[in-house]
C-alpha cells in the first residue's frame, strides 16, 4: 500500500493471500491512521472497483486515460464517511 498525503496510490495484495481480509486491513489502517479519503482505480478493474465500493468509496470522476496518458479509464473515488 502506498499512499501520498490523503491519496491512494496502490494497494496491492499477491493473488495467493487475496480473500483473507488483508485488502480490507490495510484499506482500514489507512483510512484511520492517514486519513485516506480518495483513491483512482482503473475501471478496467472491476474487482478492484467493487471493493472500494464496498470498503465505502463511491465515484465522483472518470477520465478516458490514465495519469501517464494511456488509453486506461480511471474512476476517481471518494471515501464517503
Amino acid at each position: 500500500m502506498g499512499i501520498i498525503e490523503q491519496h491512494l496510490e496502490m494497494l496491492f495484495i499477491s493473488h495467493e493471500e487475496r480473500g483473507k481480509g488483508l485488502g480490507k486491513e490495510l484499506l482500514k489502517y489507512g483510512i484511520e491512521q492517514y486519513s485516506l479519503n480518495d483513491l483512482a482505480v482503473n475501471e478496467q478493474n472491476p474487482l478492484a472497483k467493487g471493493f472500494y465500493e464496498h470498503m465505502g468509496f463511491g465515484v465522483y470522476k472518470r477520465t478516458e486515460y490514465d495519469e501517464q496518458g494511456n488509453p486506461y479509464p480511471l474512476l476517481y473515488m471518494r471515501f464517503d464517511r
